[in-house]
């Protein structure tokens, strides 16, 4: 997947030169991205074969929930709508690596989804390189929690991907972070999809 809006999101809330915790990093994809810009970044994902892919970053294999590296970032980045992890002990396990890993005044950026995320369905989007990402379904499995359906079409590959996702109100979202230490600074963008928060005091 080519990268979208992410590094543009990043550079207007975080200084250049900062140390970023990337969690859930996957191939790279943001992380060369903010490596060009000036960043370094700790990169964190499960998958060695996804981390193999990494450069110029320092990598760590780890189930994000587990994640205790000792020490703190300058900001802490948990994109791709992980937030909203089918299971809510899930969920309050990345929340808590969030707060555990941003430094005294540092940021943590959450990317939710979009508030139309589960009625404007099917929908489709084009990314660069001439491809389509479509929302093809998303139909309750379980009380509070959808599965998503997800098509991408490239030139000459197409493969579906189908995950779960617990849609959080805007209150559901906030009572989420408070929980786990954080409170939201502001949302960042004008959709709300991308959220600066920080430690509470």
């Amino acid at each position: 997947m080519p990268v979208g809006d992410e590094p543009d999101v990043v550079e207007r809330l975080i200084p250049r030169g900062a140390h970023i915790l990337e969690l859930g990093c996957g191939a790279g994809r943001v992380t060369h991205p903010l490596l060009e810009r000036g960043y370094t970044v700790t990169a964190v994902d499960e998958s060695p074969e996804m981390l193999e892919r990494v450069r110029g970053a320092r990598t760590v294999r780890s189930p994000i929930e587990e994640l205790d590296l000792g020490t703190r970032f300058d900001a802490v980045m948990l994109a791709s709508f992980l937030v909203h992890a089918g299971d809510p002990a899930v969920r309050r396990g990345l929340l808590a690596t969030c707060r555990r890993h941003v430094a005294e005044g540092g940021a943590v950026l959450i990317q939710r989804e979009p508030e139309d995320a589960h009625t404007r369905v099917p929908r489709e989007r084009a990314v660069p390189g001439g491809g389509l990402v479509r929302i093809a379904a998303s139909e309750p499995v379980a009380p509070g929690v959808r599965a998503v359906r997800c098509v991408y079409e490239f030139p000459g590959a197409r493969w579906t991907q189908t995950f779960l996702s617990r849609p959080l109100t805007t209150e559901t979202f906030e009572e989420a972070l408070a929980e786990a230490g954080l409170v939201v600074d502001r949302y960042a963008t004008e959709d709300r999809t991308w959220v600066l928060a920080r430690a509470a005091h």
